[in-house]
């Protein structure tokens, strides 16, 4: 069963599973829509997810309970009237703690490879903020704040925008050094005129603590440090990477 994280009359907020498809695959297998009749909860009609999550993401997905809700959800992420705070692990520690990127991107597509998403001036305007929560064994913990919903955005920006890749990510890094892309769906909060807000918030996944990242005010958790920093420190007590379980 589905996790359901908030719910009221025209709303419903899930934590989507990682290996969970928003769509049915064109090569077959579990989508979301094999579940959305168990998350009527009474209601006469199935509930229609208002934005998509990649496959591999896990966490906070928004579900509209009615046509006019959907209206309205669709309305409130044109306008940027949704907060959204992504969690993700990249295989290096960025020089900095913090910072905004801003990129342009466009599709592109060959037979080779499929298509991707990359920087190019004549793509559409992309903005996130991050910063780095924790660090361990050479890898980081950085929470995104996109400021807008392009395809693939967070996982461009961490590519070409920090310069590392999230690990686990087959498109944009390495697929061999995390069972999937390492990107969580962490906290949504959606704005309603004359209601309280939506807000909702996905408890971090039992992956992204295999790699020893649990949640922000875990006490264990060594404090945020930079690449110079890290580099300047003694080595003969640092251990090896270790990888989380490969999933089936």
């Amino acid at each position: 069963m589905i996790e359901v994280l908030f719910e009221d009359g025209e709303a419903l907020v899930i934590n989507k599973p990682a290996g969970l498809s928003i769509e049915q695959p064109r090569r077959g297998g579990p989508s979301l829509e094999d579940h959305l009749d168990d998350l009527r909860f009474g209601f006469h009609r199935r509930p229609v997810p208002v934005h998509r999550l990649d496959t591999d993401t896990s966490g906070c997905l928004l579900l509209a309970r009615n046509p006019k809700a959907l209206k309205r959800f669709n309305r409130a992420f044109e306008l940027r009237q949704v907060t959204k705070i992504y969690c993700g692990i990249l295989g290096s520690i960025p020089a900095e703690a913090e910072g905004r990127i801003e990129l342009a991107l466009a599709k592109i597509s060959s037979e080779e490879k499929g298509w991707r998403m990359i920087p190019a001036e004549d793509g559409k305007p992309s903005a996130t903020d991050w910063n780095v929560r924790s660090s361990q064994d050479g890898k980081a913990l950085i929470e995104f704040r996109p400021e807008t919903g392009r395809t693939h955005q967070l996982r461009v920006h961490a590519a070409s925008g920090l310069g590392t890749a999230l690990i686990g990510d087959p498109v944009y890094g390495d697929a061999k050094t995390a069972p999937r892309t390492m990107l969580h769906a962490e906290t949504l909060i959606v704005k309603r005129e004359g209601k309280a807000d939506i807000a909702a918030t996905a408890p971090i996944p039992s992956d992204f603590q295999a790699f020893g990242f649990g949640a922000p005010e875990t006490p264990d958790e060594t404090p945020v440090e930079t690449e110079a920093e890290a580099q300047a420190e003694p080595q003969s007590d640092s251990q090896p990477d270790t990888l989380a379980p490969t999933s089936g």
